[in-house]
C-alpha cells in the first residue's frame, strides 16, 4: 500500500510543478473563477465547448499543491469529452473525495492520486476547487465559485 500512496504523491508532486493546461485559453466559450477563502488558492478556468464537447481547457491561478495538482489532473481528463461524460465525471470525483475514509472508492485512473484528501476534510476543498469551478463554468455562471 505505501507504493501506491508514493506513486499518488508523486502523482500529485509532478501535476503541481508542471502544469498542464496551464494558461489562458484565446476564444473560450464558457469561463469561471474559482476561491478558497480558508487558504487563498485562486483559479480561472476556460472552457471550448463545440457540438456538445469539451473541445478544450485550461486554468490559471495559483494555489497549494494539491488545488493545482487537481485542476491539472482534471483538464487532462475532461478534454475531448461530451458534456455529459464531464457532468458524471464530476460526480464521480465528488463522491470520492467525500466518501469516509476507509471506505471503498471507485478507481478513477490517475484522479485517484486525489482521494487521499478524504484523510484531511480541509483538504477535500483545495482538490475540489477546479471541479466546483468547472461545473460553474459548464452553466455559464460567471460568478466566483467558493466551494
Amino acid at each position: 500500500m505505501s507504493d501506491l500512496a508514493d506513486l499518488y504523491q508523486e502523482v500529485i508532486l509532478d501535476h503541481n510543478r508542471r502544469p498542464r493546461n496551464f494558461h489562458t485559453l484565446a476564444g473560450a466559450s464558457h469561463s469561471a473563477e474559482g476561491y478558497n477563502p480558508l487558504c487563498g488558492d485562486r483559479l480561472t478556468l476556460y472552457l471550448k465547448v463545440a457540438d456538445g464537447v469539451v473541445a478544450d481547457v485550461s486554468f490559471e491561478g495559483a494555489g497549494c499543491a494539491i488545488s493545482k495538482a487537481s485542476a491539472s489532473l482534471m483538464t487532462d481528463a475532461i478534454k475531448g469529452r461530451t458534456v455529459s461524460e464531464v457532468q458524471a465525471l464530476f460526480d464521480r470525483f465528488h463522491r470520492m473525495v467525500t466518501t469516509p475514509p476507509g471506505q471503498p472508492v471507485e478507481d478513477m485512473g490517475k484522479l485517484s492520486a486525489l482521494a487521499g484528501v478524504r484523510e484531511f476534510p480541509v483538504r477535500v476543498k483545495c482538490a475540489s476547487l477546479a471541479w466546483h469551478t468547472l461545473k460553474a463554468a459548464m452553466a455559464n455562471e460567471h460568478q466566483t465559485s467558493t466551494e
